[in-house]
């Protein structure tokens, strides 16, 4: 190369990574957010894509189907916001578990998107698998956590873990759609501590 020849302009920065994580939580986002806008009206992907800013094939580059967006929304929203510690005292990290479990679902996005799947869940088959799928990861999450307790030997070796599990997500899902009782803090504490005293 000469002096007379142009000279290479800096490096660019690569900026297709930074864009593409961007698009995707524009679209959880967009998909979290309709869904609990809904009001009985079908989330669709034309809807999800408009509302993140995106194309459908953009849409379609990560998820095969609407049921698989909402399905990762939900769990990626639940996974920002139940707490899953592992502090090596079972009572806490139960009490963590619980506490932040009651707390996410009184925030207005969350609540309201729980309650448009349950309710659409009644009537479509599909959303009725995507909230199967949904509960199971929440309560392998807390199984996970349990069964490091036992290994520990927090729990005894024959405890019941999913009878446990099943407890901790009947009182969730019993106060949450039936309003009779708050899902706070204090709520959490009684029953992570009832779970530890009544499994020993």
């Amino acid at each position: 190369m000469n002096a007379t020849d142009p000279q290479p302009g800096p490096a660019r920065p690569h900026t297709g990574r930074r864009r593409n994580e961007a698009a995707h939580r524009a679209i959880l986002d967009a998909a979290l957010r309709l869904l609990a806008e809904s009001d009985g009206t079908p989330v669709t992907i034309d809807a999800i894509a408009r509302t993140a800013g995106v194309g459908k094939q953009t849409v379609y580059r990560w998820w095969p189907s609407k049921g698989a967006v909402l399905l990762d929304a939900l769990s990626d929203r639940a996974d920002q916001d139940v707490a899953g510690p592992d502090t090596g005292d079972l009572r806490a990290d139960l009490r963590a578990f619980v506490a932040t479990t009651f707390d996410a679902a009184r925030r207005d996005t969350s609540a309201s998107a729980l309650r448009a799947l349950v309710r659409e869940a009644a009537r479509d088959p599909h959303l009725a698998d995507l909230m199967q799928t949904f509960t199971a990861t929440r309560r392998a999450a807390l199984r996970e956590l349990l069964t490091r307790g036992r290994e520990r030997g927090q729990l005894p070796e024959g405890a019941d873990l999913d009878l446990i599990v099943d407890q901790v997500y009947g009182v969730f899902w019993y106060r949450f759609l039936l309003g009779h009782a708050p899902l706070d803090a204090d709520a959490a504490d009684r029953l992570a501590e009832s779970l530890v005293t009544g499994a020993r």
